[in-house]
C-alpha cells in the first residue's frame, strides 16, 4: 500500500513536471500562431498582391471583427469541453491552413474569409491555455504559472518577430508563411505533450480545488448570468476597455510619425521597437508571477494604467525618432503587466463559478471593442487637431481608467493566494 502510494506520488510529480515543460513550449510556439500573419498580412497584400491601402484595411477590419465576435463563444467552448488539447490543436491547424492558402487567393472575399477564419480560430488559445494551466496547477500555484506562461509567450513573440524580419530581408515577405507553418507544427507537438491525466477539467473552468479525500468537486457551474451580476467583473471589464482604448492606437500613431520623417528608417525602427517591447514584457510577466500574491493584484494593475498614462504624455514632448521609440518601450511595461495580471484577476473573480473561461472571453471581447474604436477615434483627432492632441487624449482615457480602478475596484486576491504569497516571501528571506 505504501509503495503503491509512493509510486503514485512520483508518477503525479513526473506528470506535473512534464506538463510544465510542455506548457512552456506551447506558450512559446503559439505566440506566433495565435496572431496568424498579424501585421505581415498588410505587407504581403501590399507588396506581393499590389492591393491598395483601403482594401487591406477593410480585410484587416473584417478579421478583427470576426475575432471579437468569436471570443466569448470560444471561452464558453473551453469551459464546456474536456478536449481542451484537441481544441487548441484544431485551432492551430485552422489558423495555419487559412493563412497558407493565401498565395492561391487573389480576390477580396476569399482573402477576407480566410483571415476572418484565422482570427476567429485564434481566439481559442488565450482561454484554453489559461484553463489548462489552472486545471494542472490549481488556484494556489496559478499566479506563478501564469507569469511563466506570459514570459514564454513574449519570448516567442520576440523570436518570431526577429526571425520574420531577418528571413524576410533575405528571401522576401512570403517567408512568414513558412515560419508560421513551422511554429504551428511545433505548437501542435507541444500541446500534444501535455499529459491529459494532469488536467482537472472542473478546476480548469474555475470550480474549487478538490478537497482532500473527496476527489473531484461536485459543485455545479453558475449560470451565465454571473457575468452580469458580478460587479467587480463589470468594473474590470470597463477598465480593460479604457486600457485598450488608450493603448491600441499609440503604436500605429508612432509608426506614422516615424514614417513621415523617413519611410525606410521608420520601418526599421518600428520593427526594432516591437521586438524590444516584447523583450521588456518578459521581466514584467516574471514580476507579476513572483509578486502578485505578495503585493496583491490591484497595485500591479494600477502600475500598468499609470505607465500607459505617462507614455501618452511623453510622446508630444519631441518628434525625435529615437525619443519616440524609447517612449514606446514603456509599452513593454504596461502591456506586459496587463497580459499577466488579466487571467489572474478573472480567476479570482470567477473562482467557484465554473465560468472562468467564458468570463475571460467576455472581457477580451470588451477590450477588443475598445481597441477597435481606439484607432478610428485617434485618427479622427489627428486629422482635426494633430498627433499631440491624439496622444494626450489617449493619455486622458488611461488616467480615467486609473482613477476608476483606484477608487471603485476592490482587491480581488483571495486569502489563500495572499497566504501563499506571504509564505513564498518568508522562504525567500531565509
Amino acid at each position: 500500500m505504501t509503495n503503491g502510494t509512493g509510486q503514485n506520488v512520483r508518477k503525479d510529480a513526473r506528470q506535473i513536471r512534464r506538463a510544465n515543460h510542455a506548457l512552456n513550449a506551447a506558450n512559446f510556439f503559439l505566440a506566433d500562431v495565435r496572431d496568424a500573419l498579424g501585421p505581415y498580412l498588410a505587407i504581403y497584400l501590399l507588396t506581393e498582391r499590389k492591393w491598395d491601402a483601403a482594401s487591406i484595411g477593410v480585410v484587416m477590419s473584417i478579421a478583427t471583427i470576426a475575432g471579437i465576435v468569436a471570443q466569448t463563444p470560444a471561452g464558453a467552448l473551453v469551459d464546456a469541453t474536456t478536449a481542451k488539447r484537441a481544441v487548441m490543436i484544431a485551432a492551430a491547424v485552422l489558423v495555419t491552413a487559412a493563412s497558407l492558402i493565401l498565395p492561391w487567393l487573389s480576390s477580396f472575399w476569399p482573402v477576407a474569409v480566410s483571415q476572418a477564419t484565422a482570427h476567429a480560430a485564434g481566439v481559442v488559445f488565450g482561454p484554453a491555455l489559461a484553463a489548462v494551466t489552472l486545471g494542472i496547477v490549481g488556484h494556489g500555484a496559478f499566479t506563478g504559472r501564469i507569469g511563466r506562461n506570459e514570459t514564454f509567450n513574449h519570448a516567442g513573440n520576440a523570436f518570431a518577430a526577429t526571425a520574420s524580419g531577418v528571413l524576410a530581408y533575405l528571401w522576401g515577405p512570403t517567408v512568414v508563411f513558412y515560419l508560421l507553418a513551422a511554429m504551428s507544427v511545433a505548437s501542435i507537438l507541444s500541446v500534444s505533450a501535455i499529459p491529459e491525466r494532469a488536467i482537472d477539467h472542473e478546476l480548469a473552468r474555475g470550480l474549487h480545488d478538490a478537497q482532500p479525500g473527496r476527489g473531484k468537486t461536485d459543485d455545479a457551474p453558475s449560470g451565465l448570468s454571473v457575468l452580469l451580476t458580478c460587479p467587480p467583473l463589470l468594473i474590470f471589464a470597463g477598465c480593460a476597455i479604457m486600457f485598450h482604448f488608450a493603448n491600441a492606437a499609440m503604436l500605429p500613431l508612432v509608426g506614422q510619425k516615424l514614417a513621415l520623417q523617413d519611410q525606410n528608417l521608420g520601418t526599421s525602427l518600428m520593427s526594432a521597437c516591437i521586438v524590444a517591447a516584447q523583450i521588456v514584457m518578459v521581466p514584467m510577466a516574471m514580476l507579476v508571477g513572483a509578486k502578485a500574491d505578495a503585493w496583491g493584484r490591484k497595485p500591479l494593475f494600477l502600475i500598468a494604467l499609470g505607465v500607459l498614462t505617462v507614455r501618452g504624455c511623453l510622446y508630444p514632448l519631441s518628434d525625435n525618432p529615437y525619443w519616440l521609440v524609447g517612449v514606446q518601450l514603456l509599452d513593454g511595461v504596461g502591456a506586459g503587466i496587463y497580459g499577466a495580471i488579466f487571467p489572474i484577476i478573472v480567476a479570482d473573480l470567477m473562482r467557484g463559478t465554473g465560468r472562468f473561461n467564458v468570463a475571460q472571453g467576455a472581457v477580451i471581447t470588451a477590450q477588443g471593442i475598445g481597441a477597435a474604436l481606439s484607432t478610428g477615434v485617434a485618427g479622427f483627432i489627428v486629422v482635426r487637431a494633430g498627433y499631440s492632441a491624439a496622444f494626450l487624449t489617449l493619455a486622458g482615457v488611461a488616467a480615467t481608467g486609473l482613477a476608476f480602478y483606484w477608487f471603485v475596484m476592490p482587491e480581488t486576491q483571495t486569502r489563500e493566494s495572499a497566504k501563499a504569497g506571504q509564505t513564498r516571501a518568508a522562504l525567500a528571506t531565509e
